[in-house]
């Protein structure tokens, strides 16, 4: 944007900005267009902050969207949280070198000793100023919303790791119990039962029992 006392020039490199949505805010207030430039520049802010405000309404709605996504049990599901919260992290750091540095410019705009604002466009800028502080307080709290899920989601992985660990130590102790059983009546010395069938059923009976008593010790404490 280039000022000049008698007129504002705006450079675009794309089509991105919405020229006729500003054009239309100017219409909406005809009383205040004997301001000059000072009031063609303050339509073309307010635009621009209600998109920053826009922008992040849509990331707040994503966090909160990932927010029930992050205890889903799905496998495509804990790819997706992954996936969304990165990128939405990414966005976030995209839209705050926006949004930062516009409190800057409005402040800058304000001071007097520019006299690009009048006392009657004094107020609307101060509006336009108080949405941009908004607007860089919601993204602020938005990045510590995002870095929460993302030391979230790595806390349920890691939880469900542990479970896992625990299923996989447990069923690994009830295997072992007939390993250990068949492997000592296997031995080439004689045992009680030998050469018998008392002693197969005694020691299946004895696997069974121990095997049964091992799960539901485990299961008793949460273990499978």
């Amino acid at each position: 944007v280039f000022l000049t006392s008698q007129a504002m020039i705006t450079v675009r490199k794309d089509d991105g900005l919405d020229i006729e949505d500003v054009v239309a805010r100017w219409d909406e207030s005809p009383d205040l267009a004997g301001h000059g430039v000072g009031f063609l520049l303050h339509g073309l802010l307010d635009h621009l902050v209600d998109g920053h405000f826009a922008a992040v309404q849509q990331l707040d709605d994503s966090a909160e969207e990932l927010e029930g996504l992050l205890f889903a049990a799905g496998r495509r599901e804990i790819e997706a949280v992954q996936r969304r919260v990165f990128a939405l992290r990414k966005s976030l750091v995209q839209l705050r070198r926006v949004v930062l540095p516009m409190r800057e410019v409005v402040n800058t705009l304000m001071r007097p000793g520019l006299h690009l604002i009048n006392d009657p466009l004094a107020p609307y800028y101060q509006d336009v100023y108080d949405h941009v502080l908004r607007a860089t307080e919601w993204t602020e709290s938005l990045r510590d919303l995002v870095a929460s899920v993302m030391e979230t989601n790595l806390s349920v992985q890691a939880n469900r790791m542990n479970l896992i660990m625990k299923k996989v130590t447990s069923w690994a102790a009830i295997i072992a119990v007939p390993t250990a059983i068949t492997g000592y009546y296997g031995q080439n010395l004689p045992y009680p039962g030998f050469g018998r069938e008392s002693g197969f059923v005694t020691s299946a009976a004895v696997i069974v029992l121990l095997s049964a008593l091992l799960y539901l010790t485990f299961k008793r404490k949460d273990w499978l």
